[in-house]
């Protein structure tokens, strides 16, 4: 049975709290925020982010929600001192444009066993923002053909140490834009598995009608602006939705 979007950035806790340049990496996320908040003018008091995401660190909103998070995510914000407010994800109904950004990086809205799930996604996080989802996504439609079933592989050096991280992406045969992803942690002779996670390509025109559909106003790529996940090499454009 293929797990949930929670449990796949526990992977990204994993690398981050390995990396001694962590700080580096969370500077380098920091700036993207910047560069949205500068572009729309919009500097946020409110944001949601959906799983663990090294763009809440060190994040200066006055109120920061998460949810889509493990009890191990949860206990490591906590560990960290980070101030949130943990949702669950049956309450989030509760709280219908209550934030004036929700975050959903890491591909989020690939992660989904059908086209449906994938515009109910979009409908919810909808309903949630008053001004903005940002969220990241490769591009599929000119996706080389070397990274379907493998992304880049990733080393995470802690000085004479090192951790790499793998993902595999098993396709489906009948549905080419259907697949399985499983990451392996690999340090030393040990391993961690986590996965499968049911997958879905979705195309920058797609997210964008499902975006208009859910009531969005503009559908923006930040060609300057490119994310790159804490566990693989490949990069992930930066998009916004507007309300």
């Amino acid at each position: 049975m293929p797990t949930s979007f929670s449990k796949y950035t526990e992977t990204s806790i994993k690398a981050f709290d390995f990396n001694p340049k962590s700080q580096e990496v969370v500077d380098r996320k920091q700036e993207i925020v910047k560069s949205i908040a500068e572009h729309y003018k919009n500097t946020p008091s409110s944001i949601l982010f959906y799983g663990f995401s090294p763009l809440m660190m060190g994040c200066n909103c006055k109120n920061i929600s998460v949810t889509a998070i493990t009890p191990t995510i949860k206990n490591y914000l906590d560990t960290k001192g980070i101030k949130y407010t943990y949702i669950a994800d049956d309450d989030l109904g509760q709280y219908r444009k209550q934030f004036n950004w929700v975050v959903a990086s890491d591909e989020y809205y690939t992660f989904a066993s059908s086209e449906q799930e994938q515009l109910d996604k979009i409908t919810v996080t909808a309903n949630l923002a008053k001004d903005l989802i940002v969220t990241t996504l490769r591009d599929y439609k000119n996706q080389d053909f070397r990274d379907r079933e493998f992304s880049q592989p990733l080393a995470v050096h802690a000085n004479s140490d090192t951790k790499l991280f793998l993902e595999y992406h098993n396709y489906d045969y009948t549905d080419k834009n259907s697949w399985n992803t499983t990451v392996y942690e690999l340090h030393g002779t040990a391993a961690e598995v986590y996965g499968p996670f049911a997958r879905r390509s979705m195309f920058f025109k797609q997210m964008a009608k499902f975006s208009i559909d859910a009531g969005a106003k503009n559908f923006f790529v930040h060609k300057n602006l490119m994310y790159k996940s804490l566990i693989r090499k490949n990069y992930e454009h930066v998009i916004s939705i507007s309300f």
